[in-house]
């Protein structure tokens, strides 16, 4: 089962990701981990694509593809994967479309994580991240134990750039420019799934599961 997870910034779509795959038993495949392992490893890549992320841009498609086609073929995606973070735009779909049709494979189901831009402003506003070992925390959904503590390390919670509101709603806008046509693109494939992102996170997943099966 092949999926790909669509949704803005903050949707939860990644977390609905992480669920579908432990519940499939196939890959959770984020081009966020593997932009952040190329950036730890300091390769060229990882700090091309830093330098646009920290700006709350897209990293290009030429620095993404490549990674991601690796990775899905890779042995432990012969039964399906999940894409959490790719395609983003209308050429990565295309690309990504082409590279399959080749494999003579295609994608099974777009899941949609619908949520307003208000509401995920507000939600990513109240994240919380540890720099020392990295736990994330929600001030409303998920507190630490202490203010401002992690509950893992004892160390500093801090709100992260890319979580404040004026980056957040940079980071829409750049969403519903570049990366909200795929709804409909994948709609006209005849693939898309769309969800109510707003409900609560077990919700949302059975509705999830409701389309794919048990």
């Amino acid at each position: 089962m092949k999926i790909i997870m669509l949704g803005a910034p903050g949707a939860g779509k990644g977390t609905q990701a992480k669920k579908i795959a432990e519940k499939y038993k196939i890959p959770h495949i984020s081009t966020g981990d593997i932009f952040r392992a190329n950036i730890k490893g300091g390769t060229e890549l990882g700090m091309k694509a830093k330098s646009y992320m920290d700006q709350g841009q897209l990293v290009p498609d030429d620095v993404t593809i490549g990674m991601l086609l690796d990775r899905i073929s890779q042995d432990d995606c012969q039964n399906g994967y999940v894409l959490d973070g790719f395609p983003r735009t209308i050429p990565q779909a295309q690309s990504l479309t082409a590279a399959l049709n080749e494999r003579g494979e295609k994608m099974d189901y777009a899941v949609d994580v619908d949520v307003p831009d208000e509401a995920i402003v507000n939600r990513m506003g109240g994240r919380r991240a540890c720099v020392k070992c990295g736990a994330t925390y929600h001030v409303a959904f998920n507190p630490p134990k202490a203010e401002g503590i992690c509950d893992a390390c004892g160390d500093s919670l801090v709100l992260r750039e890319d979580d404040k509101p004026e980056t957040v709603q940079k980071r829409l806008t750049v969403y519903h420019d570049q990366t909200q046509p795929l709804i409909e693109y994948y709609s006209k494939e005849g693939i898309l799934v769309t969800v109510d992102g707003t409900k609560g996170l077990n919700e949302v997943f059975e509705d999830i599961v409701a389309v794919l099966g048990a």
